[in-house]
């Protein structure tokens, strides 16, 4: 059982991470591994293969994830979501798009946590809502 957990904690460690490089490229319009660099420099940050697979993916298929993500909106304009929403978004999206191994209700969970703490209760109710929305649209809701 701890194995799982550890495993868990570990993923969920790895998206944090993931969000914080593709947080920081929004400001730098450095690539993404100058970007890493710094972090390692800066923080003894080191990358794992999960957080590698996400922020690959999301940066080779952030056009076609920010349509999704814009479709289930209702009612918003992509430019009006705040950036640490967006962010994850974008890696919750991509995981249910194209990560077969790790459920959809594990990602949008993963997903709201990560609003809830980096940014406030109400942008994780906002995450929950957008990624629900593509659950359904994708028909990837239930879990297999």
């Amino acid at each position: 059982m701890s194995d799982a957990k550890n495993t868990k904690s570990g993923r969920h460690e790895e998206r944090v991470q993931a969000f914080f490089l593709l947080f920081e490229q929004l400001f730098q319009k450095d690539n993404m591994e100058l970007i890493i660099e710094d972090a390692k420099d800066a923080r003894d940050a080191e990358v794992g293969k999960y957080t590698r697979t996400l922020i690959n993916g999301v940066e080779e298929k952030r056009e076609e994830l920010d349509k999704l993500i814009e479709a289930n909106l209702k009612g918003w304009k992509l430019r009006r979501v705040s950036r640490v929403s967006l962010t994850i978004m974008r890696i919750a999206a991509y995981e249910m798009q194209y990560i077969d191994e790790v459920p959809v209700s594990v990602s949008i969970n993963e997903a709201v946590d990560i609003a809830k703490e980096y940014a406030t209760p109400a942008d994780g109710a906002f995450v929950n809502g957008v990624l629900g929305s593509i659950a359904k649209q994708t028909g990837k809701s239930g879990d297999k």
